[in-house]
């Protein structure tokens, strides 16, 4: 389930630097491209259109990044805190044993 959906994100990740670098900063893009008003449903679809494509993609990544952290158990994510492990009574330090 991890790598179908790792996978997923990384198709749409592609996708997105694709629809990204089609678009133009300063208002061209590929809706210029395009003398004609009737190729691609306009100028005004074209432009639409690679917008709600950039805001899907751009969540699809957000959410599947939020389910495969939520579905990763503790165990799967691999950090080295180091172990704590317990010192027996008879070799607690001298100094903290109340006098008697």
């Amino acid at each position: 389930m991890t790598t179908l959906l790792s996978i997923l994100i990384i198709l749409a990740s592609i996708l997105l630097i694709i629809v990204v670098f089609v678009q133009n900063p300063k208002g061209g893009g590929l809706s210029s491209d395009f003398g004609a008003a009737h190729q691609l449903g306009g100028v005004k679809k074209t432009n639409d259109f690679i917008e709600k494509a950039t805001w899907t993609l751009a969540g699809t990544i957000m959410v599947v990044s939020i389910i495969l952290t939520i579905k990763l158990k503790p165990a799967e994510v691999k950090t080295e805190a180091p172990a704590q492990t317990e010192q027996p009574a008879s070799e607690a330090p001298q100094g903290n044993q109340p006098a008697q």
